[in-house]
């Protein structure tokens, strides 16, 4: 018998995967960026690719425009895969790929840059996120109808099950549903309806004794918020739940492939850019969520930067984010014991109440028919939760310290300096990509027909093959997409091809807003008042007040959008709003159609430099002489430079009550018309 007291561990447990997001401008300074990041002890790499390429867009397509480089790293073929990764040992390296609408196609470029340097697909170890459920509800990045999306999700399981099999081909996330206003309920609930959907339709496409290792291939992306004891419950609710679903829905026996997988970003809805610097303590505790109990740590770790609120962070930046996980992991003595929470009551009653409501949650969604059929709905009321949030911070109900309350500060030694804190992608990448691609479809073509600088250009024969074998597959549904994609991939075919292909057979779509559902707000003192205000302009202009939401560009994280237009309609004005991914002469198109008082854009990609711009001379040429108002994580110097440009307002996350700026917007209306706002 071992002397081993049971409060202590036989030995210590080995620390989780730690990894920082990561990825920006070209294939080549983030290969750079990554090799520095494995040198200061980070243990897996976390590619962050750019809206473009998530997206399904060469670097010189209409909408990829201000968006290159700017919140990952621009791939467009296999030679920026080959440059990305130059140098790394794929065949011991974990890598995750922030990658979801073009997964297939992403993972494909990875295996055939790991063939290329001599390591079989068999050895490759990762994950690519692959969800496209939540790219509906919460960030966007979708490029094919939900169905097909879904098959495409199937095909990849169905292909790396065996072919990569220490692969993960999916990483449901409930991150971006937190992200978007989801209650630990709905987090819940709504991540393991879509691992239900994900799992039935992988079901049909794998033999039956194949099936037990598909269920136990399926990991999750997880989010850890500010309230570290309920999100540790969280974790450990959804673990029960995963392995009920098992056993009881899909017939897992194997302990092996019951116990949730999961890897953790922590919070960055609650990051401040108000006192920026209490961003790292809300780092600290978040990560305390998911490392401390040892029957739900995370098995990979990612953190956010302090300064992610504020911009792009630099590599100074990331390297405290990853100190902060080697410091949990070997100054402290998290990993020295038993599970701490065994036998809490405090953690056991939460835990059932957690499951409980996601049970109920799950229920309602199973009845709107699963998880694809219920995207309408679960945005709905991400919306309608993100609205309770925001309400909550506006009236001091919810403390953010900062923010709402112990405003007082001193300067921020952290934001000093000619940076201001952030990085700042040279806008010159975007031009070197543009050409850059132009010249790996003239060359890859062998000059054909001329230099090949366009999608619609002459492709060689190997690649028109491709293509067109890719098309073929995509229109029959019992083929699997994986092996004409990976084909493509070594052909040459860039990403905007691939997409272009698939976009033909399946059709566009746009996601739900989520918008139009949600409700009618509660009167209160402040909204009442908004209302009185909106009611007597409209009643001086002879119409309501209507003001259009627009979001230019490729960036997906429409929750300020949509927190606005929701505002704007309780308000009692009329709201234009159609989503995300509009060009700047659609918005202008439609503000003369519509006929609006006021264009209100909101972009958190970082684009806001090269987009508005162009939205401010598409509204001067189309004659729709209305002030317009600007959104988004904007350094003071862009907002600055915007406001000399003729931009009315800009607003950044320290502005976060709604109702105030709706009072804003409110008084341009009125001043611009010559109309006293007030009685």
């Amino acid at each position: 018998m071992s002397d081993q007291p049971p409060h202590r561990l036989p030995q210590r447990d080995r620390p989780w995967v730690m990894r920082t997001y990561a990825g920006h401008s070209t294939a080549k300074e983030s290969n750079a960026l990554y090799r520095r990041n494995l040198e200061k002890g980070q243990t897996g790499l976390s590619i962050a690719f750019d809206l473009p390429t998530q997206t399904g867009y060469d670097p010189d397509h209409e909408l990829a425009r201000g968006e290159v480089g700017k919140v990952g790293v621009s791939v467009a073929h296999k030679g920026d895969m080959k440059a990305l990764l130059d140098g790394i040992p794929l065949g011991e390296m974990n890598t995750s790929m922030t990658i979801n609408a073009t997964a297939a196609w992403l993972l494909a470029l990875y295996i055939a840059t790991a063939e290329e340097n001599g390591v079989e697909r068999s050895a490759l170890q990762g994950t690519t996120q692959n969800d496209i459920v939540k790219e509906f509800l919460s960030r966007g990045t979708y490029a094919f109808p939900p169905e097909p999306s879904l098959r495409l999700i199937a095909d990849m399981i169905a292909f790396t099950v065996d072919e990569v099999p220490k692969w993960n081909p999916i990483n449901i996330c409930s991150y971006h549903l937190q992200e978007a206003g989801a209650t630990p309920v709905q987090e819940i609930a709504y991540a393991l309806s879509t691992a239900i959907a994900v799992l039935d339709a992988a079901r049909e496409r794998v033999p039956a004794e194949t099936f037990p290792r598909v269920f136990g291939r399926i990991s999750f992306f997880v989010n850890a918020g500010i309230r570290f004891i309920e999100e540790h419950a969280k974790l450990r609710a959804m673990g029960r739940l995963w392995e009920e679903i098992g056993r009881e829905r899909y017939g897992v026996t194997e302990e092996k492939f019951l116990r949730m997988r999961y890897g953790v970003q922590v919070n960055s809805l609650g990051l401040t850019e108000a006192q920026p610097e209490n961003n790292v303590i809300r780092i600290v505790l978040e990560a305390l969520a998911v490392t401390l109990g040892r029957d739900a740590r995370a098995r990979a770790l990612q953190l956010p930067a302090w300064n992610e609120a504020l911009g792009l962070p630099r590599p100074w930046d990331q390297q405290w984010s990853l100190r902060i996980q080697q410091i949990l992991a070997n100054e402290t003595d998290i990993l020295d014991y038993p599970d701490i929470f065994e036998g809490s009551k405090v953690m056991d009653g939460l835990v059932a109440e957690l499951i409980e409501g996601a049970r109920a949650e799950m229920a309602v969604v199973a009845e709107h028919g699963g998880a694809v059929a219920a995207v309408p709905y679960m945005k709905t009321q991400l919306v309608e939760s993100h609205r309770a949030r925001v309400g909550a911070i506006e009236s001091g109900e919810q403390q953010v310290i900062g923010q709402n309350v112990f405003t007082t500060t001193e300067p921020s030694p952290l934001q000093q300096g000619e940076d201001g804190g952030i990085l700042t992608v040279d806008p010159a990448v975007e031009a070197q990509q543009r050409d850059a691609v132009r010249a790996w479809r003239r060359d890859r073509d062998g000059g054909e027909g001329g230099p090949a600088t366009a999608l619609d250009a002459t492709p060689s024969a190997e690649v028109a093959a491709a293509l067109e074998a890719l098309r073929a597959a995509a229109a029959d549904p019992e083929a699997n997409i994986m092996e004409p994609t990976l084909a493509a991939a070594k052909a040459g075919v860039t990403t905007g091809e691939w997409a272009a292909a698939l976009r033909e057979v399946f059709g566009e779509y746009r996601a739900p807003t989520g918008v139009a559902d949600a409700a009618a707000a509660p009167g209160d003192a402040a909204l009442d008042e908004l209302r009185d205000r909106v009611e007597r302009v409209s009643e001086s202009l002879g119409r309501r007040i209507k003001i259009l939401v627009g979001k230019p560009g490729l960036d997906g994280h429409s929750n300020g959008a949509e927190q606005i237009a929701v505002r704007a309609r309780d308000a009692g004005m009329d709201v234009v709003y159609e989503g995300i991914r509009l060009t700047p002469s659609r918005i202008a198109q439609t503000a003369v159609q519509e006929g609006v008082h006021v264009v209100g854009l909101s972009i958190l990609s970082g684009s806001h430099r090269e987009l508005i711009p162009q939205v401010l001379e598409q509204l001067r040429s189309a004659g729709a002489e209305v002030p317009v108002v600007v959104g988004g994580i904007i350094p003071k110097v862009d907002a600055d430079e915007m406001l000399a440009a003729g931009v009315a307002r800009v607003y950044t996350p320290k502005d976060f009550e709604v109702s105030r700026i709706m009072g804003d917007i409110v008084d341009l209306v009125a001043d611009r018309n010559g109309i006293a706002a007030t009685a």
